[in-house]
């Protein structure tokens, strides 16, 4: 298995997952235009996409689904309230999953977890291939038992370090917007990734991919400062997620933290 991620954060976010047999993506924030050439990038085409994942129906996570999926044939996963949003009108190859089922596409197991955000019945994914568990945990407001539960276990994961509760504080949001980030169903915090980290089994943790940063409330640097002294920075790879140009492909099943490798060698 392998992952590469074509954006992530407000403006757009895209995760590809190929098993070698399956390419999957998760959402497509992206316009059909700008998804396809960063599609290129990475040495792909729309078609040659087997399915769309889709967690919600916020823009910078369906913007490009419908276009794409109608454009190229391709079947979307997505719960009955994401189909119901107007953002995915027109919408032709939908596959309703509820909140907890686990579904197979191609050789990929999924199971569609269920989080707290403020949307209609957002879910974030578990993905496997052969031994290997991928999680990818981003748009949640707090960290609950079940999220704990969910993605503990994983060999690898994206998650969320969104933003910084000062720079949230003090930066230019207007205060209703301040309140939805940094509620119970908005977005995590630096420190509740952390804690998830903290709670969750990481043992089997190689590489840790910090995802959805807000340009605006937080920095690379504040999400590391995050990680300082959490034990599993001594067997796992950290890599961050850019809104410009995402990850270029990471091969699951290399070691990057004892091989030395970086995320553009593999």
């Amino acid at each position: 298995m392998r992952i590469a991620s074509l954006g992530s954060g407000s403006k757009g976010n895209a995760t590809l997952v190929d098993t070698g047999e399956t390419l999957l993506l998760i959402d497509c924030g992206l316009p059909r235009k700008e998804a396809e050439a960063r599609l290129g990038s990475r040495g792909l085409s729309a078609g040659d996409i087997d399915a769309i994942l889709v967690t919600h129906e916020h823009s910078d996570h369906c913007r490009g689904v419908a276009a794409l999926s109608r454009a190229y044939g391709l079947p979307v996963f997505l719960t009955a309230g994401t189909a119901s949003s107007p953002k995915l009108d027109g919408l032709r190859h939908g596959v309703i999953i509820r909140p907890g089922e686990r579904f197979d596409v191609g050789d990929c197991h999924i199971a569609a977890e269920p989080v707290p955000h403020d949307a209609r019945e957002p879910v974030q994914f578990c993905l496997w291939a052969g031994v290997l568990k991928l999680g990818v945990l981003t748009d949640l407001g707090s960290i609950t038992p079940h999220v704990v539960q969910a993605f503990s276990d994983c060999d690898a994961l994206v998650l969320e370090f969104n933003h910084d509760p000062v720079m949230l504080t003090q930066g230019p949001y207007p205060r209703s917007v301040k309140a939805r980030v940094g509620g119970d169903y908005g977005h995590l915090a630096n420190s509740q990734a952390r804690l998830f980290l903290d709670h969750a089994n990481t043992a089997n943790l190689k590489t840790l991919f910090v995802a959805h940063i807000s340009q605006q409330n937080n920095s690379p640097k504040l999400a590391d400062a995050a990680l300082a002294g959490w034990s599993g920075l001594r067997s796992c790879a950290v890599i961050h997620a850019t809104q410009e140009t995402g990850f270029d492909w990471v091969d699951l099943s290399v070691d990057l933290k004892n091989t030395g490798l970086s995320a553009q060698a593999v």
